[in-house]
C-alpha cells in the first residue's frame, strides 16, 4: 500500500490544487503532500532494509535498495523545496511578477511533476519507467515557462525539442532490451519488460541487440541527466523556471535519469561485460566534467552556474558507474547522496539574491553576506560542500570515485577527473568570494528581515549537509551499503 500511495499522495493534491481558488489552500495542499511523502519513503525504506525487495500491484510497483535511496531523496528534496516555495512565491506574487492564475498552475503542476518522478524508482517495468520519465518532461516544460516570458518560453522550448529526441532514443533502447531477451523467455516473453525478471536471465541477453540498447538509453536517459554533449537545455531551464523547479530538475529529477541508466547497465554488464558500457559511461561522464569547467570558470550569471554544476556532478556519477568495481558503485551511491542533499542549499541561496538585488548576474551582485547575512553564510557553506571541500560529504564521493578510477588502471581518466574538479573549485570559490564579501550597491532593496519560510527552507536542507559530512545514521549507511551492493552486480 506504501509503495501505491507514494505517487498516489502528491498526484492527488495537484487533482484538489485544481478544483480549489485560494493560494492558502494550494500551500497547504502542497506541504501536506510533500510532509507525508518523507514517512513514506521512510517505511519503504525500512521494508526494503527488513525483506530485501517489497512489491504490490502483482509487482508491477517494486522496490529495492536502489529504489528506495531514489525515492526517499526525491522525498526529501520536494519538502524543502515546497517550504521553500511558500516564500518565494510570495514574493513574486507581492512584486507583481507573476498573477493568481500562474500561482494555480504552480501549485497543480508541482505536485503532478514530483508524483511521477516517485513513480521513475518504483515502476518494475522498463516501459512504465520510461512513460514516467516522459511524463516529468511534460509536467516541467510549463513550469520552465512559467514566467510568460521571451527567454522562459525559449528554455521550454528548447527542454522540450532535446528532451523529447532524448527520451525517443531511449524508447528504442528500451525495444532493443525487449527484443534480446523475448528468444530466452519463451513462453513468459510478456514480462520481458520488467527488470527483476531481465536481470535473471540477463547473461543470455542477445548480445548486439544489448549493446544497441545500451547506446540509446546512455544517450537518451543522459539527455535527462544532462550529460554532454546532450546538455544544452539545463543552462536555460535552470535559470527561466521558478527557483524551487529548478531544484527539483537539479536536486531530484537528475538522480532519476541517473537510476535508469544504472537499471540498464546493470543489464548490460551481465550481458557484454564490464568493457563495454564502462568505457561509455566513463568517457560521457569525464566529458561532462570537462565540459562544465570552463563554462563554470567565465559564467556571468549565479543561476546558470547551477546549472553547470549538476553537468558535472552529472558526469562524477555516470564516471562512478563506468569505473566500476566495489567503489565505483559506492562512488555512485554517494555522490546521489550527498548531491541531492547538497544541492537544494545552493538554489535556495541563489533564488534569494536574485529576489534581493533584482538580478542573477555576478556583476550587479557584491556584498551579500552584509545584506543578506543568513543566505550568504549559508550559500558560502553550499559552495564549499558542492565543490567537494572536506569535511562535507561530496569529498568522500568524489575521493571514492577517484579511487575506483585508480583501483580500475584509468590514470589518464583519474588525471583529467582531477583536473575537471579542481578547476570547477577554483572557479566556483572566486565567483562565491565576489559576490558574498564587499559592500553591497546603494540601489539593492532593503527588507528588515529573511523571509521566515524561506530560512525554514534553507535550514531543512543544511541541517543534513552538515551532518552527513561527519556521520550517516545507521538506516541510511545501511541502505547506501545494500545499494552499492546492487549497483556493483551483487545480490
Amino acid at each position: 500500500m506504501t509503495l501505491i500511495l507514494l505517487p498516489l499522495v502528491p498526484m492527488l493534491a495537484g487533482v484538489l490544487c485544481l478544483v480549489t481558488r485560494s493560494r492558502a489552500s494550494w500551500e497547504r495542499l502542497n506541504l501536506l503532500a510533500f510532509v507525508l511523502l518523507v514517512p513514506l519513503a521512510c517505511k519503504v525504506s525500512a521494508d526494503v532494509l527488513d525483506h530485501g525487495t517489497t512489491s504490490t500491484l502483482d509487482g508491477f510497483l517494486r522496490a529495492d535498495a536502489l529504489s528506495a535511496l531514489v525515492t526517499f531523496l526525491t522525498a526529501f528534496v520536494a519538502l524543502a523545496c515546497a517550504v521553500y516555495g511558500v516564500g518565494y512565491l510570495r514574493r513574486d506574487e507581492r512584486d507583481g511578477r507573476i498573477s493568481g492564475a500562474q500561482l494555480r498552475r504552480y501549485y497543480v503542476l508541482t505536485p503532478l511533476f514530483v508524483g511521477v518522478m516517485l513513480l521513475v524508482p518504483l515502476a518494475d517495468n522498463l516501459g512504465v519507467m520510461w512513460v514516467a520519465i516522459e511524463g516529468t518532461t511534460l509536467a516541467s516544460v510549463l513550469l520552465v515557462t512559467f514566467y510568460n516570458q521571451r527567454t522562459s518560453f525559449e528554455a521550454g522550448w528548447k527542454y522540450i525539442i532535446i528532451g523529447s529526441i532524448g527520451i525517443s532514443l531511449a524508447l528504442f533502447g528500451t525495444i532493443f532490451t525487449y527484443y534480446s531477451a523475448v528468444r530466452v523467455l519463451g513462453e513468459d516473453a510478456h514480462y520481458g519488460m520488467n527488470w527483476s525478471v531481465l536481470v535473471g536471465v540477463a547473461e543470455k541477453l542477445d548480445p548486439d541487440a544489448m549493446r544497441l540498447a545500451f547506446i540509446f538509453v546512455l544517450l537518451g536517459y543522459g539527455t535527462k541527466a544532462g550529460l554532454a554533449p546532450m546538455h544544452t537545455w539545463k543552462p536555460d531551464a535552470y535559470s527561466e523556471a521558478p527557483v524551487p523547479t529548478a531544484a527539483l530538475l537539479g536536486a531530484g529529477f537528475i538522480n532519476c535519469a541517473i537510476y535508469a541508466i544504472a537499471r540498464f547497465d546493470m543489464l548490460a554488464e551481465k550481458s557484454l561485460g564490464h568493457e563495454f558500457p564502462g568505457k561509455l559511461l566513463a568517457g560521457f561522464g569525464i566529458a561532462s566534467i570537462l565540459v562544465a569547467a570552463p563554462f563554470i570558470l567565465t559564467q556571468r550569471n549565479f543561476r546558470r552556474i547551477l546549472a553547470y554544476s549538476s553537468i558535472d556532478h552529472a558526469g562524477i556519477m555516470i564516471a562512478a558507474l563506468g569505473f566500476g568495481g566495489k567503489l565505483g558503485a559506492l562512488g555512485l551511491t554517494l555522490h546521489m547522496l550527498f548531491h541531492a542533499m547538497t544541492k537544494p542549499l545552493m538554489f535556495f541561496c541563489a533564488g534569494n539574491v536574485q529576489q534581493h538585488f533584482a538580478t542573477p548576474y555576478f556583476r550587479q551582485v557584491r556584498g551579500v553576506i552584509r545584506s543578506l547575512p543568513w543566505t550568504g553564510s549559508l550559500f558560502f557553506m553550499a559552495t564549499l560542500a558542492v565543490t567537494g571541500t572536506p569535511p562535507f560529504g561530496i569529498f568522500q564521493s568524489e575521493f571514492t570515485t577517484l579511487s575506483a578510477a585508480l583501483a580500475a588502471g584509468r590514470s589518464w581518466s583519474a588525471s583529467l577527473f582531477i583536473v575537471g574538479v579542481v578547476t570547477i573549485f577554483a572557479g566556483f570559490l572566486v565567483h562565491m568570494a565576489r559576490m558574498n564579501l564587499g559592500t553591497a550597491r546603494q540601489d539593492a532593496p532593503s527588507y528588515p528581515s529573511e523571509c521566515p519560510w524561506k530560512l525554514s527552507a534553507m535550514a531543512v536542507a543544511a541541517v543534513p549537509v552538515i551532518v552527513v559530512g561527519f556521520w550517516l545514521p545507521r538506516p541510511l549507511h545501511q541502505l547506501v551499503q545494500h545499494t552499492a551492493q546492487i549497483i556493483g552486480g551483487t545480490p
